[in-house]
């Protein structure tokens, strides 16, 4: 008998208890909102620097030395309809042979200035700092820079015909970088033609005035 309500007195706590978990009060629960990220991506399909969704020009790309404006199409004109086109070659370290890609860029900048017949031409030649550290006698003798330009410069007037009156040369040896000489990424920079295509009368923001480039 007593065994029996042993067992009867645990089975109705047992049910005491599931009854318990069953009402438990869930008023004072609170809903929690988790906010997401959102996460947007601007496709730039030909790699120039322009979203798709503002790319006037699809096919021009970042590599292509003649810039693209913020429509993503080659820059010819600036904002107030005055010509300005930059130029761009890079050379192998103590080289000033300029490749075929950077001669193709070329002929595009010579229909541009047989267009535009007063424009002129600035011309940069640079170099890195290692080529003058590795004892390049180029380089050291201050030549090398000269040479990279004048690449340039012959290029357009042998092949194309300019006249060397609209073209400008200027030696900025290692003292104009574009970028830091402590990577190779950074020198591979450095040694660069830089031109820029304007009119005679417009601004030029180059480093003559602290003679940090030198015209020759």
């Amino acid at each position: 008998m007593n065994v029996k309500l042993r067992t009867i007195t645990l089975m109705m706590t047992g049910v005491l208890a599931l009854t318990g978990c069953q009402t438990a009060d869930l008023s004072k629960q609170t809903s929690k909102t988790i906010n997401m990220p959102t996460v947007v991506v601007n496709v730039d399909s030909d790699g120039d620097g322009v979203p798709d969704e503002l790319d006037q020009c699809p096919n021009t790309k970042m590599e292509s030395n003649i810039v693209v404006d913020d429509r993503g199409c080659h820059l010819t004109m600036g904002p107030d309809m005055s010509l300005k086109i930059e130029y761009r070659a890079f050379f192998a370290k103590g080289s000033s042979e300029l490749l075929p890609k950077y001669q193709a860029e070329l002929d595009k900048v010579s229909e541009i200035m047989n267009t535009h017949t007063t424009s002129t031409m600035r011309i940069e030649g640079g170099i890195s700092e290692n080529e003058i550290d590795d004892g390049d006698p180029i380089a050291k003798s201050n030549t090398l820079a000269k040479n990279r330009a004048l690449m340039v410069k012959n290029y357009l007037l042998l092949k194309h015909g300019i006249e060397p009156s609209r073209l400008t040369t200027l030696n900025c040896d290692a003292r104009a970088p574009i970028a830091p000489n402590d990577t190779e990424e950074g020198r591979a920079f450095n040694r660069r033609v830089y031109g820029l295509l304007t009119e005679p009368d417009s601004d030029y923001p180059i480093n003559l005035k602290d003679g940090t480039c030198v015209e020759f």
